[in-house]
Formats: C-alpha cells, structure tokens, sequence
C-alpha cells in the first residue's frame, strides 16, 4: 500500500459489479472510503447485469461524457416463451407463452436483421428521465409515458449456445445507449415467442475489458489507499 496514495486526486476504477448490487452500491461502497472525492461512472448496469463498470474518481469525473460514449459489448442470455414487466427475469411475469422450436440457422437469421444501425425505444424500467424523474420510478408506481425513439449501432451480434428448449446466448457488440432488454424482447417477437433477459454480462468498454477489473465485493472493506492503489492514471489510458 502507498501512504502517498491518498494525494492523488484523479483515477480511473475499474470494478467487477456483481449480479445483484445496483451500480449505486459499488459508488457508495468507495464512497465509504474516499469521503471527500467526486466521484463519477461510465454507465450503469441493471442489479440483474454483471460486469464491467469502470468509476472516476476526483477530477476524472471530467471526462464522464467521453467514457459514457463509447460502445459496449455483452454477454446475454435470454429466455423465449416468457415477459416481464422490467424485460428480465426478476421482473413480474405479464406473459408465458409456448416455444416452437429453434435452430442456431433461425437464430442468425433474426440477428442478420438487426446489425446496423436500428431504431430502438427505451423502456420504462430505465435511468432515463422524464420531466425530472427516473423512468424506472414511474414504472414501480404503475406509470407509463412515451419515450421517443433513438437511433443505436449495433456493430454484431454473435450466436454463442442454445442451452435448452428456451434459452439462447449471444455476444452483441453495441452503441452507447443500447439497451438489451429491448433488443432481446424484440429478438423473441422475430422467433415467433415472447422474450427476457436471464443473465447479461459487461464485458468490455470500449477498448476497456473485464479482466482488467477488481471485484466489486472487495470495495466494501478496502481502505482509502487500496482504492487509490487500484487506480489508473486517467491520462494514462486515454
């Protein structure tokens, strides 16, 4: 451990999120230790989602906007034959439906339809604001308002393993902005079935991937210095 770390007032973290802990958890894990710095994110990730969240920490929150804009890639698995209110697997069930069956020829074929760039509404269940307030809170009271549509890229999409009957997992390579949730409702309406997200998992940001990340669990009992420690020098990796 380096006692001078606690002089550094710019870092790039970055975190492992589990599945589980919301974004907000791992901010205010750090936040327990480095009481006085501003601190800022890349994007969050659902309490469902795992994986790659990368924090700045003091002056770095200066180039959230830089970070915030560059593309993702996931890891998903989605279910046919079910939808939910959230569009993943934690949310209320509103439809179950039968499953034909599908071969990874059918699956391609769908996912061919969507590279490029697409139109896509956000949910409800989102970050995005409306008139001040998160959409995800409207949605948690019942409350549903327009979202206009935006235009995301969606760079590939890569069929991985179908893992029984109803379950599929693929690799897409996509625009800031995205949001799986709605890709994988919309993959299920060109499978002939209703859609949700199982498992998702951010593997890399921009040029930025997961395995250079620590664990989210280890920021609760990490001291100022390891934090400080972990932390790369923003000017570093720009």
């Amino acid at each position: 451990m380096n006692p001078l770390a606690t002089l550094r007032s710019s870092g790039l973290l970055f975190v492992h999120k589990p599945s589980g802990p919301s974004s907000y958890d791992m901010i205010r894990w750090i936040k327990r230790h480095l009481k006085d710095v501003k601190i800022g994110h890349s994007g969050t990730l659902d309490p469902l989602a795992s994986g790659l969240m990368i924090i700045l920490l003091g002056k770095a929150t200066k180039l959230q906007s830089q970070f915030m804009g560059l593309d993702k890639v996931y890891r998903c698995r989605m279910r046919l034959g079910v939808k939910t209110d959230s569009g993943d697997i934690t949310g209320n069930v509103l439809q179950e439906g039968p499953v034909l069956p599908v071969s990874p020829i059918d699956i391609e074929r769908v996912f061919k339809n969507f590279v490029g760039e697409v139109k896509q509404t956000p949910p409800m269940y989102s970050a995005l604001k409306h008139e001040g307030t998160p959409l995800y809170k409207l949605a948690r009271r019942g409350i549903e308002v327009d979202r206009p549509e935006r235009t995301i890229t969606i760079h590939s999409l890569v069929f991985l393993d179908i893992l029984s009957p109803t379950d599929i997992v693929f690799r897409v390579h996509c625009s800031s902005g995205t949001y799986v949730r709605s890709l994988v409702e919309e993959f299920g309406a060109a499978l002939g079935a209703c859609a949700t997200v199982v498992e998702l998992v951010r593997e890399s940001i921009g040029r930025f991937s997961l395995d250079q990340a620590i664990s989210g669990e280890s920021l609760k009992t990490m001291t100022a210095d390891e934090v400080w420690a972990k932390a790369l020098n923003p000017e570093g990796v720009q």
